[in-house]
């Protein structure tokens, strides 16, 4: 995929990281790179398999095989996030995930809009 591909998520205010169908992550925004690349090294190019526990390279693999999507929160350092993962396609086909992590607020408010 060339640079102006995802040319509008390098700056957005949240962690994008975007990998193919066998895990290979083939993009990581700003934020992304600053979460996860560790001493400089970035992950593009570097499978994800081997950077999550056994249950979530299972939740991923089903995710890629389903097209189904994932959102849960958690705490990390202190800072609550929102974890929304989903398949990402091409002419139907899955292609691979996108991971979208953002910080959020300790209570966000919630509308009901129905």
């Amino acid at each position: 995929m060339d640079d102006k591909t995802f040319e509008w998520a390098e700056s957005t205010n949240c962690a994008i990281t975007v990998c193919d169908a066998d895990g290979v992550v083939v993009f990581m925004n700003e934020k992304s790179r600053e979460t996860f690349n560790r001493a400089g090294q970035t992950m593009v190019g570097k499978n994800l398999f081997p950077c999550h526990s056994e249950r979530s390279q299972e939740k991923i693999k089903h995710m890629l095989e389903t097209g189904e999507s994932n959102s849960y929160t958690i705490r990390k350092g202190g800072v609550k996030k929102m974890i929304y993962q989903t398949p990402w396609r091409k002419d139907g086909k899955i292609e691979g995930m996108v991971e979208i992590s953002m910080v959020i607020p300790e209570d966000m408010p919630h509308y009901n809009r129905d």
